[in-house]
């Protein structure tokens, strides 16, 4: 009996291709924010960057040195709010800042 042959695709290729649509792209960083190690966040950050083109592509869509963004999205990355904010935008996404209360408690009026 012939062996049936199925073709995959890696994890990595799957992840690469979803991480294209920014809304993907937000959720997963997001997901990355919950971790408590910063590090986590930052290789995250540089999955969406292969998604959208790679270093090189990003770099000059964010206007940053391709070496300094490397540094940036690094495990002993440290970057800064401007050089976030722009690879962000290169990549179809913002920053935001979320209220960690559920709901906002309703003020009573006597």
């Amino acid at each position: 009996m012939p062996k049936l042959t199925v073709k995959t695709k890696s994890y990595r290729e799957n992840l690469l291709e979803s991480l294209k649509n920014p809304d993907e792209a937000a959720e997963y960083l997001n997901a990355c924010l919950q971790d408590e190690d910063a590090r986590v966040f930052l290789l995250a950050l540089r999955d969406v960057a292969e998604a959208h083109g790679g270093i090189r592509a990003l770099s000059r869509a964010a206007h940053l040195n391709r070496e300094s963004l490397y540094r940036m999205l690094s495990k002993s990355g440290n970057p800064s709010l401007d050089s976030l904010a722009a690879v962000l935008s290169a990549c179809g996404l913002r920053l935001a800042v979320q209220s960690t209360q559920s709901r906002r408690s309703k003020r009573r009026v006597a």
